[in-house]
């Protein structure tokens, strides 16, 4: 028997110029599951909603996110919806860092969420490291 709060997790990202956040993200929903599913978000959803292309290409990414240990099962991310994700992967809880809690897309997901019995936890952003910094350090 697990001891684990739930079967299955689902957490997403871009995972662009993979760093200690990331890392403390996977780490933080593996220890409330049994099976981590982490969707990578495709090169074309990324430009969709952030207007950027990622450093590292989606495979790449992919595979980096793979060998990660806590990581048990890699899916492409390829739409922003959630509710789409989980009619195929039929997770109980998502995983996203704090630094969307509250926000209007956010409170709509938690809300859906709860009425089929699926947890939204938000797990503590990393301070003082993203992809966006990294990047700006490596131009100046």
């Amino acid at each position: 028997m697990s001891d684990k709060k739930y079967k299955i997790g689902y957490t997403t990202g871009v995972f662009d110029m993979f760093h200690i956040g990331h890392l403390n993200i996977l780490r933080r929903a593996k220890e409330q599951c049994d099976y981590l599913i982490v969707g990578v978000s495709t090169d074309e959803t990324v430009e969709s909603y952030k207007h950027k292309t990622p450093v590292i290409k989606f495979e790449e990414r992919c595979a980096i996110v793979e060998a990660i240990k806590y990581v048990d099962k890699v899916v492409p991310q390829t739409s922003m919806n959630k509710m789409e994700a989980y009619e195929k992967l039929k997770f109980d809880a998502l995983f996203h860092g704090s630094d969307w809690k509250g926000s209007e897309m956010y409170d709509k997901i938690v809300k859906d969420f709860a009425e089929i019995g699926v947890d939204v936890v938000f797990l503590p952003h990393t301070e003082g490291i993203s992809s966006t910094l990294i990047r700006e350090k490596a131009n100046k």
